[in-house]
């Protein structure tokens, strides 16, 4: 017999299941060693806090039993399987492309929840499932005051289910609707907050991609953090996505179906540009791909780009802020990647919307190239000089007021959301796996499950 003759060949059968063998182990003993390091960094911060000299050798004593204590309870309650039916669902709250957000409440502690919902069939056709994880890993990682805080995350048969906090305050986008425009002492705020928030994710090696009114959510207080990783890259990590395209081919339903019949290219007076900017703006935020007004050339050009293209966003929201709607709104999908690729013939500044020569001048340090964009270089230290951030506790900007106090009546207050009376509030219950059967939309979601440390040993109700 020749070598050939003696090889061993594999049915394709055979091979898949040895693929997710493989792959569960490795996911199973890669999850082990991280769960280990965070247990060390938990005890560490806790022998941090106890070098208080105020405290006494029992209070230190109490503290290590309480800390141990907590450690048992989590690795009881993270055994335990957590579904849809812990959760009473009380309103939805936000509406997408591939899912549904939800107010909820967990019945065994009373907390209150942002549940987002993610069906995985649609993930699937339309190619999202590299966007899902990226999300799924941003949020795990990214455990700081500048981004929503991921709780849970688990999936069945039918959807993905990412367990978030609450931010009754809204999204910068309704903020928006509702103020036409803001001050410049306002926009200076909040523009300040999203750069903290922007380069806080830089710093963690993930490119956001999809800066925009939307996806900044305001919190009990009305300060801002960052929401919606699903189009987030990596620096370092391997996220790849297929849905920036060259939109010069692009139709209009490729974005959506209305069209934008007032807006146009053609000189008009910025009132009614605002006007039909408001009017369309809640459609596109709803549509499956979006608007394309916030992202930067580089990224249509797919000749490669980097963290600057989230500093592009940034100056397109302060144009909106100060004068109503962003430099490159058209009346088509086409329109706009034509004037965002022109830039330097479209940016312009509407004369009967004044506004400072400081704002100016930022703006258009935010959207210019790429190599020379205001935080492309040296981040917030490039921010931190510039006249028109003049004044702006950059250390302490969280502990000050809001520059818009928000109105929060309770911890399930949604009067800052939009009302969804057309979908059902009911989670839809996954049906039973039948035996033997093979589900691909679980396999390529192995190891999305996520339980972190604070949400499953906190009790009582929750701070504001």
């Amino acid at each position: 017999m020749t070598a050939t003759e003696n090889t061993i060949r594999f049915s394709v059968h055979t091979l898949d299941k040895a693929t997710k063998a493989k792959v569960t182990l490795e996911n199973y003993y890669t999850n082990l060693i991280a769960q280990h390091l965070e247990r060390k960094q938990r005890l560490a911060k806790l022998e941090e806090t106890l070098k208080d000299e105020s405290l006494s050798e029992d209070q230190k004593r109490e503290k290590r039993v309480q800390h141990a204590q907590k450690e048992t309870e989590f690795l009881r309650l993270k055994r335990s399987r957590l579904g849809v039916e812990d959760f009473e669902p009380l309103k939805v709250i936000g509406r997408g492309a591939f899912g549904e957000v939800r107010l909820v409440q967990k019945k065994d502690t009373g907390h209150v929840y942002a549940m987002k919902i993610l069906r995985k069939a649609d993930m699937l056709e339309k190619e999202q499932v590299a966007h899902v994880r990226a999300e799924r890993d941003v949020l795990v990682e990214a455990d700081h005051q500048w981004v929503v805080k991921m709780y849970y995350s688990f999936q069945d048969p039918v959807n993905l289910y990412l367990i978030m906090e609450f931010l009754p305050g809204g999204d910068m986008m309704t903020l928006l609707m509702k103020k036409d425009t803001l001050s410049e002492e306002c926009t200076q705020f909040y523009i300040a907050e999203t750069a903290l928030a922007i380069d806080s994710i830089h710093k963690l090696g993930f490119i956001h991609r999809d800066i925009k009114p939307d996806n900044l959510l305001l919190d009990a207080k009305g300060h801002l953090k960052l929401s919606d990783f699903g189009l987030c890259t990596g620096l370092k990590k391997s996220h790849r996505t297929d849905f920036y395209r060259d939109l010069s081919q692009a139709k209009p339903s490729d974005f959506m179906q209305s069209q934008f019949s007032v807006i146009t290219s053609s000189p008009m007076d910025s009132k009614r540009r605002a006007e039909s900017w408001k009017k369309n703006r809640r459609a596109l935020a709803y549509s499956t791909v979006g608007t394309p007004d916030y992202i930067a050339p580089e990224v249509f050009l797919q000749t490669g780009y980097g963290a600057a293209c989230d500093w592009w966003s940034l100056g397109v929201i302060m144009y909106e802020m100060l004068i109503g709607y962003p430099p490159f709104c058209s009346e088509n999908p086409q329109d706009t990647y034509r004037k965002v690729m022109n830039w330097r013939d479209t940016l312009v500044f509407p004369a009967e919307v004044p506004i400072s020569e400081e704002a100016r001048e930022t703006i258009v340090k935010f959207c210019c190239e790429s190599d020379r964009r205001l935080g492309s270089q040296k981040g917030m230290d490039d921010l931190k000089i510039i006249p028109f951030f003049r004044g702006v506790d950059w250390e302490h900007i969280r502990e000050r007021p809001a520059a818009i106090p928000v109105e929060v009546r309770s911890i399930d207050d949604t009067s800052n959301f939009d009302d969804f009376p057309d979908v059902k509030l009911e989670i839809p219950s996954a049906p039973m796996p039948t035996d033997g059967d093979v589900n691909y939309k679980d396999w390529v979601f192995i190891n999305y499950t996520f339980k972190r440390f604070e949400g499953l040993t906190q009790r009582g109700t929750p701070k504001k």
